[in-house]
C-alpha cells in the first residue's frame, strides 16, 4: 500500500520511501474526507518484497493475455515517490543521489523485465505534475537521468506527463519533451490536456512520436473520428462520472456518452 492510499481499507499504515504525508485530504472507506496519513518508512527488506509484487503483477497480466505493461511511474505514487527528493528523504542505498533514487525504478523494471521482454514494457512520468504533492527543484537532472537509463533498457516507449492540464509544481523549468529527446532515443508518448491542435504541433516538432488522450475520451467515445472529421468535442465530462455510475443513477456515466450527431 502507497502514500496515497487510506488505512481505513486495509488495517494497516500506507507505506512510502519515506514518512511524508501527502497535504491535503482523502476519502476513508466510509467516502468522508479526513486528512492523508503520514506513511511508514519501508525498510529494505520490504522494498524488495513490494519489487517481487510487481514480478508477480505482470505475470498476472501475461497470464490474463495482456500484450505488454507500462510501469506506473508517475502522479506521486510509489515509484515517483522513490525519484524526487521532494518525497524520498532516505540516506540508505535508495536514497540521496539520483542514482540512488533511481534504484527502485531499476529494480522494478528488472523484475518485470523478467516476465516480459523489454519491447513488452512502457514506464510512465510526470516530472511537471503537482498530483499527489508532487514536484522537485531537481526534476529536470532526475529525469533526465532517468531517461538516460531508459535508454539503455529498449523498452517499448516512455510516456511522459508533459502537460500542464493538472497544473506546474514551479520548482524547476517546465521539463519539456524536446528535453526527454536530448537524452532518450526510442519511442516517446507526450500527454496531459492536448487539444488537437496542440498535439499536431508537438508531433510536427520532432520530438515525440505519439500523443496520448485520456480524459477527451471519456464524454468522446468516438475522439478518432471527431479529430478525422474536425467534428466538435463534447464538453468534459464531470469527475464524478470517471469511473461509476452516480449514486441512484445507474443510467447515467461511465459509458453512455453519446457519439457525435450533427
Amino acid at each position: 500500500m502507497i502514500q496515497a492510499a487510506h488505512s481505513s481499507f486495509f488495517g494497516h499504515t500506507p507505506v512510502a520511501p519515506s514518512a511524508i504525508a501527502i497535504e491535503g485530504q482523502t476519502h476513508d472507506k466510509n467516502n468522508k474526507h479526513v486528512p492523508y496519513e503520514v506513511p511508514k518508512e519501508l525498510s529494505i527488506d520490504e522494498i524488495g518484497s513490494i519489487v517481487e509484487d510487481y514480478r508477480v503483477a505482470a505475470q498476472r497480466a501475461k497470464d490474463a493475455g495482456f500484450d505488454g505493461v507500462e510501469v506506473h511511474g508517475a502522479n506521486g505514487y510509489l515509484v515517483d515517490e522513490f525519484l524526487q527528493s521532494s518525497t524520498n528523504k532516505r540516506t540508505d542505498s535508495y536514497g540521496g543521489s539520483v542514482e540512488n533514487r533511481f534504484r527502485f525504478a531499476k529494480e522494478v523494471l528488472e523484475a518485470v523485465s523478467s516476465v516480459w521482454p523489454s519491447q513488452r514494457i512502457g514506464f510512465r512520468i510526470s516530472p511537471n505534475g503537482i498530483y499527489n504533492s508532487m514536484g522537485s527543484e531537481d526534476n529536470i537532472e532526475t529525469f533526465l537521468y532517468a531517461l538516460s537509463q531508459f535508454n539503455r533498457m529498449n523498452l517499448a516507449y516512455v510516456h511522459i506527463m508533459d502537460g500542464l492540464a493538472y497544473g506546474f509544481h514551479n520548482k524547476c523549468k517546465v521539463f519539456r519533451l524536446n528535453d526527454a529527446r536530448r537524452v532518450y532515443d526510442g519511442t516517446l508518448i507526450g500527454n496531459c490536456g492536448y487539444t488537437k491542435e496542440k498535439a499536431e504541433g508537438a508531433l510536427g516538432t520532432g520530438c515525440v512520436d505519439f500523443i496520448a488522450f485520456g480524459r477527451p475520451f471519456f464524454s468522446n467515445p468516438d475522439l478518432v473520428e471527431r479529430f478525422r472529421n474536425n467534428y466538435p468535442l463534447a464538453a468534459d465530462a464531470p469527475f464524478s462520472t470517471y469511473y461509476s455510475h452516480p449514486a441512484g443513477h445507474p443510467e447515467v456515466g461511465y459509458s453512455d456518452f453519446p457519439t457525435y450527431s450533427a
